[in-house]
């Protein structure tokens, strides 16, 4: 495991998402990346249980239980502005038990799946965002293998990134500037992709606001 950053890539102007994706994959195909397989990271929204909540008009808390195909044996649960619990995939049956206290928001399920690339030290992935039966975004995360301490390789990440995202090179993540010099986690890839669903979601509520009422 090595240090990570997860960001969105734009649709391509007059592009789907599928076609974007195939561009992409095409440009690191060209840079000699050979293909090693394919990946899936999917997301589920908890909300506190209206009955936890008491009198006070307390608002809810949020839990984002996430699953990386990196990591099979692993659950990651992720507090709305909190710590990541790293636990088994036992974690999603304690969630069914839990529902007194935490109940799955409806249709919040959020997931990307696509390919996986090997160039050198880094590993890349390109995915289909998708919610429910449709596409909503392109994710891409790239891991540099021989490093684990983000500072030592951000400039590097940054280059090579570059090299094929151009323009939409992002920054660096914000989990980068919380962690300084700690050694980086699989925690801290969740974190950014827990931060992507959001976002992408957020997009998709302005779309759906700005339609015309049928």
């Amino acid at each position: 495991m090595g240090v990570t950053c997860v960001s969105q890539m734009p649709v391509a102007e007059g592009k789907s998402v599928q076609q974007t994706v195939e561009l992409l994959t095409r440009k690191l195909e060209m840079l000699g990346a050979e293909k090693q397989g394919t990946f899936c990271v999917d997301c589920e929204t908890y909300h506190t249980a209206a009955s936890t909540l008491g009198s006070q008009g307390q608002a809810g808390k949020l839990m984002y239980v996430m699953h990386n195909s990196e990591y099979p044996l692993s659950c990651f649960a992720l507090f709305e502005n909190g710590p990541c619990l790293v636990a088994d995939t036992n974690f999603d049956v304690l969630m069914v038990k839990l529902k007194g206290f935490f109940q799955s928001a409806k249709a919040s399920k959020i997931e990307t799946r696509g390919t996986r690339y090997q160039y050198c030290d880094f590993l890349v992935k390109v995915g289909t965002v998708t919610m429910g039966p449709s596409a909503r975004g392109i994710s891409v995360e790239v891991e540099y293998g021989p490093c684990v301490v983000a500072s030592d390789c951000w400039s590097l990440l940054l280059e090579f990134l570059q090299s094929f995202l151009g323009s939409h090179t992002p920054g660096a993540p914000a989990v980068f500037g919380n962690r300084h010099d700690a050694v980086y986690s699989p925690a801290d890839t969740m974190v950014q992709y827990m931060e992507l669903f959001n976002k992408i979601r957020k997009q998709q509520q302005v779309i759906e606001k700005r339609k015309p009422n049928q």
